[in-house]
């Protein structure tokens, strides 16, 4: 999938009431541009986290169950994102993305059959996303979450700033992603960002013309 952008569209994204403008702009936007939207897990995968809280789940479990929500909220967005396509291969993605639709990946088969990564929580759809773009050759990866971006604290303290470009060896020292994610950049050839969806235009923005407001993330030791 050559110039795909890989969308991983956060759970978060399902507690506003910006989901269905998110999903009006990725179906314009994949008309002209091929895309690629991985799930989050949001509230499916909350509930095996409650689910490891309470019983002795082990973490091979637990990280299926959570790749298993990521289908669940996947289903949801294939509903939302007008005249998309549900896919659970790469081939089946990019024959949809070909047609000018907007294709969402059911990740779990393709994952059960690869198991790539590690089976701990450090291992979010972050993580899987990241995988996933480098399988595509995607041009570029796009983790769209309920924030503008990394910061170099807490969203929430008074003084936070706002990152506007982060290297991969800071990322384990922040929040807003998972601690694994470092690891998968370090050896990839997209750019990432991280953007807020409940503006849907600063995706379409960045998209077209490369740039918008939030955080990219390049790699240690790269201008």
């Amino acid at each position: 999938m050559k110039k795909t952008t890989v969308l991983k569209i956060g759970g978060s994204q399902a507690r506003h009431d910006d989901l269905p403008s998110l999903c009006t702009v990725l179906t314009a936007v994949g008309k002209n541009h091929p895309l690629l939207v991985v799930p989050g897990g949001g509230s499916f995968a909350d509930a095996v986290r409650d689910c490891t809280k309470k019983y002795p789940l082990s973490e091979t479990s637990a990280h299926w169950m959570a790749i298993m929500a990521m289908d669940q909220y996947g289903r949801l967005l294939g509903d939302m994102i007008s005249g998309s396509r549900l896919a659970r291969t790469l081939p089946e993605a990019v024959s949809i993305a070909d047609e000018g639709r907007v294709p969402v990946l059911l990740p779990h088969d393709w994952l059960a059959g690869k198991d790539p990564l590690p089976h701990s929580w450090d291992v979010t759809s972050d993580s899987i996303a990241a995988w996933i773009a480098g399988q595509a050759m995607a041009e570029r990866l796009i983790l769209v979450k309920d924030v503008d971006g990394l910061y170099d604290a807490a969203p929430d303290e008074k003084n936070a700033e706002l990152l506007r470009e982060m290297n991969t060896s800071e990322l384990p020292t922040t929040g807003g992603v998972d601690h694994y994610l470092a690891e998968i950049l370090k050896e990839t050839a997209y750019e990432t960002w991280v953007v807020n969806g409940s503006f849907p235009e600063r995706i379409a923005q960045l998209i077209k013309t490369g740039a918008t407001r939030g955080t990219r993330i390049v790699k240690a030791g790269s201008n």
